[in-house]
């Protein structure tokens, strides 16, 4: 087995990263089999309907790093639009509510964005506005270059010239909030550029200053929504991958990963939990990856081959900072709510003591910050005509022992009671609640119940400097060979476009490992985004459209070559003697 090629692999779970390696691998050769414990495809990255007729996203609402998405189509040799998926911009990107009557609204439209900035901070406002952004966009391309498209196996790779060099520019060590007051001079501003780490599950006051690329890519590239729900995307990987030969099996959850070979540490296949076996040359887990060290991999009282090194490492993981969970509402409206845009903050006003609440004592705020989506107002078709969908997702702390699952009903019941309060309050509708026909919630307990996340954590392990990169679980499972992970708890990390830059990652590492060749253009060759590529190949690459870097690209290189000029005529003028004849230079003038 260890010179032959693998030619069968289970996916374990149909998550984003699982129906994006499956195709993968199929692309290159391998009969793949995914298996999902849910009755649909997804996670929690789905979609499901009320009996009145709308529909919610069970997770992600708004699609960010629309290059990323693109790239995956591109290895595929197609296109979203080709797999008919539609993505619509939602304009204005949100409206941020503040606790006395204000409201600042973000969008991709400068002019916009620079009345909305010099209200708040005067005409010096925008230019250190457009200072951060500046900054902003450097962690996002080196980010795509140097983390998102790269693996990191071991710790040595940290110490990389080619790596540290352009990644002091990220700003590891530094909060996104210590580094956005450099910027902005005003509570409020400052909150508005730095909500948006909740998407990494992480409070603004410990992010790194790296994850500004979120709302860089919102302002630069703007915030869509894929017309009939987020899930459409998945949906049209996975038709991808069934066209390549992928096999889906749904309602079959697995009990364990089978090991054997001659030292009883080679991956070999899956028990299910109703007792049957496949067998396999490769196991993909793209389950939670806590969970499924704890769970699905032998441990020590079961399998001395393997558990000896799987139990100690498992219960570190559960150890390890994760990230936060939320209460998400999913409410069908009677009426639709014209003062509630596409997408709405509502920020606390202890700001701070917020995230302290959620990420130091794992619990609901007092005063929380939530967001409200209302699909509808982009798509109307998530709700029946004359009516809105919408979702509101506060986040809240993890499941812990000081608060267990039992706790969660009446912090559900406090949180509601608190989101219709404050939307009354700040935006002026009266009686909302009166308006819910239907009610569906997730709340920590059933995150952890419905798609097996460890400690209910919706956004995997945190996103910490000592949990990402080569501190990061790695993509290949620890002392299983044959075994890897995809998904938000391994690397690169969490979110839909970061997970479907895994998969590829993976996927890659796969191929690489087994002698395979990578049909599709490898990572080490990534020279840029797709949409980039195809704008110059639809201009056509003519002489006009030549880029060359000038000598003076910034105000130091200018002034570099100023000097140097300065030193060219110091040196013709001190080496007169030689250069002058009598009171003249040499020659006829």
């Amino acid at each position: 087995m260890a010179n032959e090629k693998p030619r069968t692999a289970i996916v374990i779970g149909a998550g984003a990263g699982g129906i994006a390696i499956s195709a993968r691998l199929a692309k290159a050769g391998l009969k793949v089999t995914v298996l999902e414990k849910n009755d649909f495809t997804g996670g929690r990255c789905s979609i499901f309907r009320s009996k009145a007729g709308f529909r919610f996203d069970q997770g992600p609402s708004l699609l960010l790093l629309p290059n990323l998405f693109r790239e995956t189509f591109a290895d595929f040799g197609t296109t979203l639009e080709a797999e008919g998926v539609e993505l619509l911009q939602c304009f204005p990107n949100y409206d941020i509510w503040f606790s006395d009557g204000a409201v600042f609204r973000s969008s991709t439209d400068t002019a916009a964005m620079k009345r909305e900035i010099e209200k708040w901070e005067g005409p010096d406002g925008f230019q250190r506005y457009l200072n951060w952004l500046a900054e902003a966009h450097g962690h996002y391309e080196i980010s795509l270059q140097h983390v998102l498209h790269r693996n990191f196996t071991n710790h040595a790779q940290l110490a990389d010239p080619t790596f540290v060099a352009p990644t002091i520019a990220l700003h590891p060590l530094e909060s996104i909030w210590s580094r956005t007051t450099r910027y902005f001079w005003s509570d409020r501003l400052r909150r508005v550029f730095t909500f948006a780490t909740m998407y990494m599950g992480m409070s603004p006051y410990d992010a790194p200053s790296t994850y500004s690329l979120l709302q860089y890519t919102e302002l630069a590239e703007g915030i869509w929504y894929p017309k009939g729900g987020f899930q459409t995307i998945l949906a049209a990987i996975e038709r991808i991958g069934r066209r390549l030969g992928v096999q889906y099996r749904l309602n079959t959850p697995v009990a364990k990963v089978l090991t054997g070979g001659p030292d009883g540490k080679t991956a070999t296949g899956v028990l299910l939990e109703s007792g049957e076996k496949l067998e396999a040359d490769l196991v993909i887990v793209n389950a939670d990856l806590v969970y499924a060290y704890n769970n699905l991999f032998p441990q020590e009282s079961e399998n001395k081959s393997v558990g000896p090194t799987i139990t100690p490492y498992a219960k570190d993981l559960s150890k390890r900072e994760a990230s936060c969970s939320s209460i998400s509402f999913y409410w069908s409206f009677s009426k639709k709510i014209p003062e509630l845009g596409t997408h709405n903050i509502f920020l606390a006003d202890e700001y701070k003591e917020s995230f302290d609440a959620i990420f130091k004592r794992h619990t609901l705020p007092s005063d929380p910050s939530f967001y409200i989506n209302v699909p509808s107002r982009v798509d109307p078709t998530a709700a029946p005509p004359d009516k809105d969908a919408v979702i509101c997702l506060i986040p809240v702390g993890h499941l812990s022992a000081t608060h267990p699952a039992s706790s969660w009903p009446s912090l559900v019941a406090s949180a509601k009671k608190a989101v219709l309060a404050t939307v009354e309050k700040r935006t002026g509708l009266k009686n909302l609640e009166s308006l819910i026909m239907e009610e569906t919630i997730n709340s920590p307990p059933e995150w952890q119940a419905k798609f097996n996340l460890d400690r209910g954590a919706i956004l995997g392990l945190s996103h910490s400097f000592f949990n990402v990169l080569s501190f990061r679980p790695r993509t290949r499972a620890k002392g299983v060979r044959n075994a890897y992970f995809v998904g938000a708890s391994t690397h690169p990390g969490t979110g839909v476009p970061i997970v479907l830059a895994g998969a590829k990652i993976t996927a890659e590492q796969i191929l690489g490992d087994k002698k395979m060749e990578v049909p599709w253009v490898p990572l080490r060759e990534w020279k840029g985004d797709v949409q980039a590529k195809q704008g110059n190949e639809k201009r056509g690459g003519g002489r006009l459209d030549l880029a060359k870097r000038p000598l003076w690209t910034d105000d130091w290189n200018l002034f570099l070559w100023s000097v140097i000029g300065l030193l060219g005529v110091v040196v013709v003028f001190l080496a007169g003697p030689a250069a002058w004849g009598n009171g003249g230079f040499v020659g006829d003038w």
